[in-house]
């Protein structure tokens, strides 16, 4: 079967010059297709592209003409309703006339072949949990996952040849996560999505990498899309050390080969005093040419040799994970971190909680239960409306917007500002194990990217003074690519301190080896923990 959408010789660069795709050329066959890779490789550029929300510096996207496009930036509309969000509004309007009575030939234009139109959208709205929602209802009063699903259901009602979505999970609790691999696994269409939901990537027929400009496609889901890419790195280390061992070898004869030729030098030297000056300038002139042959011959396959390593390092990817000691986090296993009695938060839950040492505890629940609410009474930034809560330890969060770090100040500054006794020599060797190196440090925070700002972030809370025996994570996950996904959760699991991080994203949590959970939605007793 055709394919749905073909990219050919599609390029885009930004007003600033910075080119993303350079000639490009892709085929996105039928079926579910992920769209992975790097933050800052062009995923979402890519998926604009494609939905035609941006437009090509040149070259063209073909095939399916019908797209609905879901975008990872969704804004609607607060005082929309959702019979216009979902786009039958004026179908149920004229709909509306004609039961009483009063229809016209305006009406019926409306309303076309839409007559079932209600059972529809009813069916479309009880697939996502809104059962009985009214349709007059104004988007302001949903919240954001609600917005992002109700976006969905208008989609899926308009019947697209292509569905595209971008980060389409990103502020979804468990059951609307669940809810939307549903729709997903029974759309009959053509899908092409971006996301870092381990759970979604499962679900797709073949996974498109977006590296260096260029996008390859791989048969499968996300799993194996990484077995595919293990083995093909486990190629390139092979075929690297080769070339490594053949360049140390052909240096090895360029050096032996000019060792050769001073003693042929020094030989032909000593027979020219016993031959005629003719015969002897003819000698000098032949031993000349040969030894140009030979080095030229022995420099030739030592560029050869250089080229090969060079060519190999290429094959082989830069995906570091963190490593650093973070032994000063450590927090003794009796001692009590977090202690909350009879506490009553800001929106009305009651809870009793108690942390201890270095427990790892995920905080679960749905969106609006008020898990961000209990990390800001917990950090102190929101007063509960009775009850106490006690930090016995240092504690530091992590937030979703990333605003550990000032944008106007340099990486190494704005550590060094949370560090004050470190020395700049320490802390660009510690940032360097966060994979932030010599130039980025110096680079002001606002000019980083996403996932530099990430790992700048994480690296100032741990390096603090004193360092956290609580760290908070509220929705870390969320907007991060995979590989830093992956950084996140080795730098976790170096931590030596009490853990809570609220998250949906469940992959992400087994990953972290917790020791614990804290629902906030299965609370019989109004205890926690």
């Amino acid at each position: 079967m055709p394919d749905v959408l073909v990219c050919h010789q599609l390029s885009f660069a930004w007003p600033d010059g910075t080119v993303v795709f350079d000639r490009l050329e892709v085929a996105f066959p039928r079926g579910r297709t992920a769209v992975v890779g790097r933050n800052g490789a062009g995923k979402s550029t890519l998926i604009k592209l494609l939905a035609g929300d941006l437009s090509p510096t040149s070259g063209t996207v073909t095939g399916a003409t019908r797209i609905g496009y879901l975008p990872q930036d969704l804004v609607l509309a607060a005082d929309r309703t959702v019979a216009e969000v979902l786009g039958v509004a004026d179908v149920l309007a004229a709909l509306a006339v004609v039961d009483r009575g009063e229809g016209g030939e305006i009406e019926f234009e409306v309303i076309g072949d839409r007559w079932d139109v209600e059972a529809e959208v009813g069916a479309a709205l009880s697939r996502f949990g809104f059962d009985g929602i009214g349709l007059d209802r104004t988007i302001g009063t949903l919240s954001g996952g609600e917005s992002v699903l109700i976006a969905l259901a208008a989609l899926l009602l308009d019947r697209p040849d292509v569905l595209i979505l971008d980060e389409p999970t990103n502020n979804l609790d468990r059951n609307a996560r669940e809810r939307l691999y549903a729709a997903v696994d029974d759309w009959r269409g053509a899908v092409i999505l971006v996301s870092h939901d381990r759970e979604l990537l499962e679900r797709v027929d073949q996974t498109a990498e977006v590296r260096d400009g260029e996008v390859r496609i791989y048969g499968g889901p996300y799993s194996l899309y990484m077995e595919a890419v293990q083995s093909e790195q486990q190629a390139a280390q092979r075929a690297l050390r080769n070339a490594e061992a053949d360049l140390r070898r052909q240096r090895r004869e360029l050096i032996e080969t000019r060792e050769k030729l001073d003693r042929r030098q020094r030989y032909a030297k000593g027979q020219q005093d016993n031959v005629p000056r003719i015969v002897a300038g003819n000698l000098k002139r032949k031993a000349q040419v040969s030894a140009a042959k030979l080095m030229d011959t022995s420099r030739g396959e030592l560029a050869e040799a250089t080229a090969a390593v060079a060519a190999a390092e290429e094959r082989v990817r830069d995906d570091d994970l963190i490593k650093v000691d973070l032994g000063a986090t450590t927090v003794p296993s009796r001692r009590d971190v977090v202690i909350a009695e009879d506490l009553v938060l800001r929106n009305g839950l009651e809870l009793s909680l108690r942390i201890r040492g270095p427990e790892r505890l995920a905080l679960v629940g749905r969106n609006g239960v008020g898990k961000t609410t209990l990390i800001n009474t917990i950090m102190g930034t929101l007063p509960p409306r009775q009850g106490t809560i006690e930090v016995k330890v240092p504690a530091s969060l992590l937030p979703q917007r990333l605003t550990v770090l000032d944008d106007d100040e340099t990486v190494l500054a704005g550590v060094s500002r949370l560090a004050p006794t470190a020395d700049d020599n320490t802390l660009r060797s510690q940032l360097a194990k966060f994979l932030l190196g010599a130039e980025v440090v110096a680079r002001r925070v606002g000019d980083l990217s996403g996932g530099e700002r990430f790992r700048a972030s994480l690296a100032a809370l741990l390096l603090a003074e004193p360092p956290p025996q609580l760290l908070i994570l509220d929705e870390p996950t969320n907007n991060l690519d995979l590989d830093s996904v992956a950084q996140l959760t080795s730098a976790l699991r170096q931590y030596r301190g009490a853990l809570l991080v609220a998250s949906h994203d469940r992959h992400f949590l087994d990953d972290l080896e917790l020791t614990g959970r804290l629902d906030l939605d299965a609370r019989d007793t109004g205890v926690v923990g």
